[in-house]
């Protein structure tokens, strides 16, 4: 036998079998988790970007209210106005009144229009001042979906007494 047909009784090559095996499965969880992590951040800024919408078109439906009462307050002035020569008789406002259901974008809001009034005299001219609290809401109350918003506003109005001075 000659000296280059000697076949060495152990194999020269180093043994590294498995090592990219072990790697690819490393690269796939990471990039699973990542793909995980990222869904999981947009469901979240989708759900508080319809959040921020439902707040918007609440806040809509709470004015949409405190105007429903100012009118309430104000429209028997105007109607009264003129047509008899004695005292005209103030608006007295509910203590609370929940509004028919809204259309368009409001529909599914409740709201609840609160109202307080005092009154004052002042050289025979009678003023009240009211108080007007709209709360709009959509939801079930202590979930993820539920918003709410008020609005409050401070009006007043006079009518003259009889013999009174002119407002």
């Amino acid at each position: 036998m000659r000296n280059d047909q000697i076949i060495p009784p152990f194999s020269v090559r180093p043994v590294q079998r498995g090592f990219a095996l072990v790697t690819a499965i490393f690269l796939v969880v990471v990039l699973a988790a990542l793909g995980t992590f990222m869904v999981s951040i947009s469901t979240t800024h989708q759900a508080e970007g319809m959040l921020d919408l439902q707040g918007a078109r609440a806040y809509q439906a709470a004015r949409a209210g405190v105007e429903w009462g100012a009118w309430q307050a104000m429209d028997p002035e105007n109607r009264n106005y003129g047509l008899t020569s004695g005292f005209i008789a103030q608006y007295a406002c509910p203590a609370s009144t929940i509004l028919p259901a809204m259309g368009g974008t409001l529909s599914g809001f409740t709201v609840t229009v609160t109202c307080t009034s005092a009154n004052h005299s002042d050289g025979g001219v009678l003023k009240r001042v009211y108080t007007l609290t709209s709360t709009a809401s959509t939801g079930i109350p202590a979930s993820v979906d539920f918003v709410e918003r008020q609005v409050a506003v401070t009006l007043s109005t006079c009518r003259q007494a009889p013999g009174g001075a002119s407002c």
